[in-house]
């Protein structure tokens, strides 16, 4: 996803963000510094803070100690209605006795704005939503999709200049989903506004934002674009929570410094880079299913070959799943890209297997 190029950092930020329940910490020390015009995602599990700290960015919460600052202003003691932001609802809390035009405007009434200027703008944001031809009907005439963006219409309809989104997609189908992340993309980087979304889903994260926090216990544990998280975590939560993953226990048994080596109990997993840290601490390796190649037959590779017996085999579409169980009994999940409509593959359950990977392909994390 493309950033926009002209931008400061730093045009929202929270520094040292701390919220306590009855003494325990929902939100613990989190500094996060997100760039004008940024999409901007929270992820998480259920429970992790996320919504916690969009509600005090909204100023549904006080902090228990911390601040945030809005375009160079500490926002922490404005009143919800004194800040110039806007938050859209997972429910989208559109009025169903007023008509989608009236829902829209209802914002701009009650800080008396003109009528003409009303009308202007009205018409600007429906356009923006390819709404038009609705204007005049109620929430309830209109598909999940069509209220999500009535929704947004209204959020943006005051120019606000940060948008929280709170689980803007979950009340929407899977399909349905899919194809409004890119619809509102689209529509929020034509505008240009500021975006803090939170988000249970890494896929809807991964589709729509330029950068990701994840979170896990009120703390913030990485950020970095959708490539970053998932190519390079920084620890094996993060690791575990984005996409599918294979971890590996082991301990680091040769530093070099354009590789490195970690000794597992199924044998020696050969790294094409070198990393921080020191002989025989305890590590994981952590690689993707997609990496790994899988045949029947030895292959001739030098590294990181390893063998197992298919115990499980998931056909998806686009991809197919094996589940090798190795010596010992552990599991290794691989991923094998269908690429004709016919079935290729020969191998099927029970087959003793070798599988590899590149040495590129793993990532070692020490935490």
């Amino acid at each position: 996803m493309n950033l926009p190029t002209s931008r400061s950092d730093g045009f929202l930020r929270t520094d040292q963000l701390v919220k306590r329940f009855d003494g325990v910490a929902a939100v613990d020390d989190v500094s996060l510094s997100i760039h004008k015009g940024e999409i901007f995602a929270l992820l998480g599990s259920s429970g992790c803070g996320k919504s916690t700290l969009l509600r005090m960015l909204a100023g549904f919460e006080k902090p228990s100690s911390g601040s945030v600052i809005l375009n160079g202003v500490d926002i922490g003691s404005f009143a919800p209605y004194e800040r110039p932001i806007n938050m859209m609802f997972q429910s989208y809390a559109l009025f169903p006795h007023l008509s989608i035009w009236d829902n829209i405007a209802f914002g701009l009434k009650r800080e008396g704005m003109p009528r003409a200027q009303i009308a202007a703008r009205v018409a600007e944001m429906l356009a923006l939503v390819q709404l038009e031809a609705f204007a005049q009907r109620k929430p309830h005439q209109l598909s999940g999709g069509q209220q999500q963006r009535v929704a947004l219409a209204r959020s943006l309809a005051r120019k606000p200049q940060l948008l929280l989104l709170d689980e803007p997609l979950g009340a929407l189908d899977k399909k349905l989903r899919e194809r409004t992340q890119f619809e509102l993309v689209n529509i929020l980087e034509s505008v240009g506004v500021t975006c803090v979304m939170v988000t249970h889903d890494q896929e809807e994260a991964m589709a729509m934002a330029s950068r990701i926090a994840v979170m896990s216990h009120g703390r913030v544990l990485q950020v970095g674009t959708p490539r970053e998280i998932y190519e390079h975590p920084n620890c094996r939560f993060v690791a575990d929570f984005i996409g599918n993953v294979n971890l590996m226990e082991g301990e680091f048994t040769v530093d070099e410094a354009d590789r490195c080596e970690v000794t597992t109990g199924h044998g020696v997993v050969s790294v094409g880079h070198g990393i921080s840290g020191s002989l025989g601490m305890s590590v994981a390796v952590a690689l993707r299913p997609e990496k790994i190649h899988i045949a029947k037959t030895r292959p001739d590779v030098p590294v990181n070959l390893f063998s197992g017996k298919v115990r499980e085999i998931a056909y998806f579409g686009s991809y197919n799943t094996y589940i090798v169980e190795m010596s010992g009994g552990s599991i290794m999940k691989i991923m094998e890209t269908n690429t004709t409509r016919h079935e290729s593959s020969v191998i099927t359950w029970d087959d003793p297997v070798f599988f590899w990977w590149d040495d590129a392909a793993p990532v070692v994390l020490t935490q």
